[in-house]
């Protein structure tokens, strides 16, 4: 039995298929202009309905139609009341209409609730869906630390952490732009910052699990202004949300010891995070499932079209 997963989220276009035990994503970045960070709400819908038929005819190509018993897609950011973002309609609508001509279930979950099960299962720790564990989502729209438990074959995420303003992905976007670097930069912020020397700081304010990074922008400028040195920048930026990081998780399994930690999401490809997490024993997903991807929708959908 094989699923279909759509996710057409504000960054990329994605279509994968899940049979259980194995899958293949196909994603394509959402075009954005020289300078600018991000896009609008229509500028995405509309680069997604160009997307998904070059998308489709690649993924389809080598399945086949008999095969497939369920079709999963993301509606929405997050599993929260209010939660709702125009570009996750284009995924709903191309789901539905296949899974109508297929005469297939249609399975509905979120972009968030994807993510978890994308790292869970890249990170070969499927069985995580199916305990309580602790979990970053951190990306470019959201750095949220979750409490995870299962609910149902699908999982429910509760925020119990994270960022007050703004997220670790803008953070990282921000100076990228800074630093004249393409969009989305996290990649290339990662690269850069590989020829660093430095190992300074600024330590944010963490009492609990909620901690602020908009000071942090202003703390970068300064240390880019001050030093003229991009790679510095790039690793002093970098260091300044891995740290933070590091600190709630810290202080997240003082309030739930034992629990397993999981990240996903963009920024959780970042190889600083990585080593940084590496002493709490984070679980990081495989870096091309970090970023937004349609195979935890289709994960997600198999596990709850088998019941």
């Amino acid at each position: 039995m094989s699923v279909i997963g759509f996710d057409t989220s504000n960054y990329t276009t994605s279509i994968a298929i899940f049979d259980g035990s194995d899958g293949v994503n196909v994603s394509k970045l959402l075009p954005v202009k020289e300078g600018e960070l991000g896009l609008r709400q229509s500028d995405a819908v509309f680069s997604h309905i160009k997307s998904l038929p070059e998308l489709s005819g690649r993924l389809f190509s080598n399945a086949q139609p008999s095969s497939i018993r369920a079709v999963g897609v993301s509606t929405r950011p997050r599993a929260v009341e209010g939660s709702y973002m125009p570009c996750f309609m284009v995924g709903y609508s191309h789901g539905k209409m296949l899974a109508e001509a297929l005469n297939v279930p249609l399975i509905e979950v979120s972009h968030q609730q994807g993510h978890i099960a994308a790292a869970a299962w890249s990170a070969g720790r499927l069985d995580l869906l199916d305990q309580p564990h602790l979990g970053w989502h951190l990306s470019g729209g959201t750095t949220e630390l979750l409490f995870i438990e299962p609910e149902g074959k699908n999982v429910a995420c509760r925020r119990i952490g994270g960022t007050s303003d703004i997220s670790a992905g803008q953070l990282i976007d921000r100076t990228g732009q800074l630093l004249k670097l393409p969009f989305p930069s996290g990649e290339h912020l990662d690269q850069l910052s590989q020829a660093a020397k430095g190992g300074e700081v600024f330590k944010v304010k963490c009492p609990e699990m909620e901690f602020s990074l908009s000071g942090v922008q202003n703390k970068v400028l300064q240390f880019y202004e001050k030093s003229g040195d991009a790679a510095e920048t790039a690793a002093y930026a970098l260091r300044c949300v891995a740290t933070a990081v590091q600190t709630a998780t810290r202080n997240a399994l003082k309030a739930y010891p034992g629990l397993p930690v999981i990240f996903s999401g963009g920024v959780a490809s970042n190889s600083m995070l990585r080593s940084v997490m590496q002493p709490v024993g984070g679980i990081f997903a495989q870096p091309q499932y970090s970023t937004d991807n349609a195979m935890g929708v289709a994960i997600l959908a198999h596990r709850m079209q088998e019941g």
